[in-house]
């Protein structure tokens, strides 16, 4: 399936599924931004470190800053983004196979977080290493991974390798396609920003568009990719 026929099955997707799939984007983009801003206000050691070198904060507010229900919390978001993030691609997956979804799909990841976590900290490690090599390896890393989550969607007691080497095995061959579709969306990215830069900075109304569009392509590729492989 192209990049075209993809996003034009996306396209008749929203249009089918509207306005509901819109008001579970705009959740899942609430719960993310939130999320996302609360790390952003948790100070860094480095930061912290610089700042009280400087004067510019007390001992006090340094213990303060990194007692253990600070270092409690940012665990607790890191845990939070992949999480809530695999139940929207959850509620995606649902809508292109035309099941019933639903609001309460964004939990989903929370019944198996434990793999959702185990998932995301072991991808980003393998990326990260093959990064070092160069940084076309680090990109082909990370297109190999992409499907994982998807195939633990799809079955949950699957091992966390497992759902990485199916993952692996599924997109062999096909990582340059699937780049390709993400490129695709690359003009709509850069007008979600300069929107959200200079015309309605508190209103992300390009995103609540882009999220699901992107979201249903991502696994539509996914099921497209699974069924090739089943026929």
């Amino acid at each position: 399936m192209t990049s075209a026929m993809l996003k034009a099955n996306a396209r008749e997707l929203i249009k089918a599924n509207a306005p509901k799939l819109f008001f579970v984007a705009a959740i899942y983009l609430i719960i993310i931004t939130f999320l996302s801003e609360l790390q952003f206000r948790l100070p860094a050691p480095i930061s912290i470190y610089d700042e009280l070198r400087t004067g510019i904060i007390t001992i006090q507010q340094f213990s303060d800053s990194i007692r253990p229900n600070g270092l409690l919390l940012a665990l607790l978001l890191e845990i939070m983004s992949p999480t809530i993030t695999i139940g929207f691609k959850a509620y995606c997956l649902k809508t292109v196979r035309k099941q019933e979804a639903d609001y309460k799909d964004l939990l989903t990841g929370f019944s198996i977080f434990l793999k959702v976590i185990s998932l995301s900290i072991i991808t980003s490690i393998l990326i990260t290493l093959w990064s070092f090599l160069f940084f076309f390896p680090g990109i082909a890393a990370y297109y190999r991974y992409r499907l994982a989550y998807y195939i633990l969607l799809d079955d949950p007691s699957k091992s966390v390798m497992k759902c990485i080497s199916e993952s692996k095995h599924l997109m062999r061959g096909k990582k340059v396609e699937l780049f390709l579709i993400d490129l695709s969306f690359f003009p709509w990215n850069i007008l979600n920003i300069l929107v959200l830069s200079y015309i309605i900075p508190i209103f992300p109304i390009v995103s609540i568009w882009l999220t699901p569009y992107y979201g249903l392509s991502q696994a539509a590729y996914y099921d497209n990719t699974i069924k090739q492989v089943t026929v």
